[in-house]
Formats: structure tokens, sequence, C-alpha cells
């Protein structure tokens, strides 16, 4: 159960797609719960709700809350497990229905919610937005992480049973011989001219504004420098226009993976993340990449061997190592070298496989509220 999955582009959807895949080509079955997209037909394995959408964030839908339905589905046909992705109406629904039928739940924790208060003028709110995750979170079998340091994290906050539940890397797709002249061309940019890149969604608290004032105390230095924004969000219009930029918008598939690889530099400024498949992708693509020292920064580089890495929220650390990079041709290849060697080796079937092993473990534990099925 889902608020989102492709079509939507973001980096939930993307790992579950890549989670949900991997586990039917290991023989599972699995049945995708997630609210409708405009126009959308039926889809096989696929069973989705009505939904309206967020506001500020008109392509992403939240599933009215659907409990009677869920409840008299699993209770003709019970499922061995339901994993719970997401923390809205739908996911509340599932949890309950699944409960009330003795059917094990299982949760993950893919955004930082409370963390994203204070970049919508309400901090107040986010102890208030974490005591609602930890509440439903804890009245799930386990909930799935990306990396131990946040298992740390939640428990020492009263969040019972987090485990780790790695990310993959598609290292195929995202490679360094996507690297395209002619996209570059296309930029108006030639071979020598350094181009820092970002994919993202544009938001506030993706932090786009410390990566664009990184931008421009590199093109001091570096006059042809240019900044990609690939990605799309509320906040795009700030942007778009701004000096040196490439506005990119969207980007899907081989085309993305070409926009990274076509890179000379990736800077992520994030400081919200419970993962950041980006940071990982732009290093698979053989990019030298700059980002603070937490989530998917902290397991996949080491600091000046395969990229760079800076204490957590230190503005002016984050500034001199884009600077440092940008202005060091043969350091940038040395650590873009290293940066694919780091991350190539991680397989979505792994991760598929490990997701796997926590729903088995689920299942062994009695459930709270268990009633018969029938």
């Amino acid at each position: 159960m889902t608020e989102t999955f492709p079509p939507e582009v973001n980096g939930v959807a993307m790992t579950l797609k890549r989670v949900v895949d991997a586990c039917r080509i290991l023989g599972h079955r699995v049945t995708v719960i997630r609210p409708r997209q405009a126009g959308e037909g039926p889809i096989a394995d696929e069973w989705p709700h009505p939904g309206f959408p967020l506001p500020g964030y008109r392509s992403l839908q939240m599933g009215y809350p659907r409990h009677a339905v869920l409840r008299a589905r699993w209770r003709l046909a019970p499922p061995d497990v339901v994993h719970v992705a997401t923390e809205g109406f739908l996911g509340v629904c599932a949890m309950a229905a699944a409960r009330e039928l003795g059917i094990p739940v299982t949760s993950s924790f893919h955004t930082n919610y409370h963390a994203y208060a204070g970049h919508y003028g309400c901090r107040l709110l986010g102890p208030v937005v974490f005591s609602y995750l930890r509440r439903f979170h804890n009245r799930t079998a386990c909930t799935m992480v990306p990396t131990q340091a946040q298992v740390g994290d939640l428990t020492s906050q009263g969040l019972h049973g987090a485990t780790v539940l790695a990310r993959g890397i598609d290292g195929d797709l995202f490679h360094p011989r996507r690297r395209s002249d002619a996209l570059r061309a296309a930029w108006g940019v030639g071979d020598d001219d350094l181009v820092i890149g970002v994919v993202s969604r544009i938001a506030a608290e993706k932090n786009i504004d410390l990566t664009y004032r990184a931008f421009c105390a590199a093109r001091e230095r570096v006059p042809s420098a240019r900044l990609l924004l690939v990605g799309d969000g509320p906040e795009a219009g700030r942007y778009r226009d701004r000096p040196g930029v490439i506005w990119a918008g969207m980007r899907h598939g081989e085309d993305l993976a070409a926009h990274y690889a076509s890179c000379d530099l990736f800077a992520f400024a994030s400081l919200t993340e419970t993962y950041g498949n980006v940071v990982t992708e732009a290093m698979a693509s053989g990019v030298a990449t700059v980002a603070f020292n937490y989530a998917a920064a902290a397991t996949s580089i080491v600091d000046g061997r395969s990229g760079r890495l800076v204490p957590y929220a230190d503005e002016d650390a984050f500034i001199a190592a884009v600077l440092e990079v940008a202005t060091a041709p043969a350091q940038r290849r040395a650590l873009a070298a290293a940066a694919r060697t780091a991350v190539a080796d991680r397989s979505w079937s792994a991760i598929a496989a490990c997701f796997i092993d926590h729903l088995r473990r689920a299942c062994a534990q009695p459930v709270q509220g268990r009633a018969p099925c029938a």
C-alpha cells in the first residue's frame, strides 16, 4: 500500500517499483494498492483507488479512506502480509483492516515529514507530526528504513522495531557511458566547460538555494560553469530563469541517466532525506558528488576518495567543497571514477530478498487484534 507509485516520479515511487519488480522476479505475488492517477485504466497487479491532489503537488494523489472496501476484499482473499509504505489515509485504513483480520502488517519510513515543517513556516508542528508517525509505525511488526544510522535515530525517539532495508542501484541504467556530447552541446557547453548538476524535487525542503549559492561561488572562479536543474516542484519558478541555469524539467529512464552522466559535478544540499537515491544514481553515473554527511552519502562516500562529505548543515563547508571540486579537474576525475566503483554492486534483487526476509519474520509474529479472516 502506497500513496505514491509510478507513473509518479520521486525517490519513494522509484524505490517501491524496483522492490516490487524484483519480488515478482523472485516468484512472489504482489498487489500494489495506490491512488488512481488521472486517465488511468486497469493495470495488472495494481488496485488503484480514488484520490485527491495534494496542495502544491497537483501531480500527486492522496488516497481517500477505503477501510470497508479493503476489509471486504481481504476477508474474501487475505494476503499473507500487508506492507504499508506511506502514512496517509490509505495507510491508516490498510493497517486497521489488516489488524482486524489478523493479517500481519509491516511498514517503511520513507519521508521525514516532521523535518519538512520548518521549511513551510510550521516548525512547531514538527514534534506533533513525528508523534503521529511514531504511533503509526509502532502499530506495525517492523519499520524498514534505509540506514543503520536512521534505525538508531528513530529508536532513540521511541519508534520500535526499526530495521534496515538498504537501497539498490540500477548500475546498467546509471552508467558513465550515458555521457552525451550531443546533450552537452544542446546545453551550450563544450567538453571543457563545467556543469554542476542537481536532480531533485524543486521544493523548499530540498535546499536548492544553498546549491545555487555554491554554484555562484564556483562560477566566480569558473565563469563558463552552468547549473543543470533536473526535476520540478512548487519552487520551480524561482530557479528556472536564473543566470547560469540549464532548466531540464522532469526526465525519465535513459534520458535521465544521460543527464546525470553528462554532468561534471553533482551537488546535493538537501538536509531532509531518509536516504536520497539521487546521490547513488549520480555516483553510479561516474560523477563526482558533494553532499552532507548523512543518509545515502554517509553510507556510500569515503570523503576525499569517492566524493566529498561535509558536516551536516554546515553551509560554508558545503560551498567550500563544491568550489574545491569545481576548480580541480584532476581531483574531480579521480572522485568520479571511484564513485562508480563504490556503488556499482548494489543490486535490487538482493534488496528484494532482504525485504522478503523481513516480511517472513513479521508473519511469524503474533498479530495484535487477530481475528478470523472468514
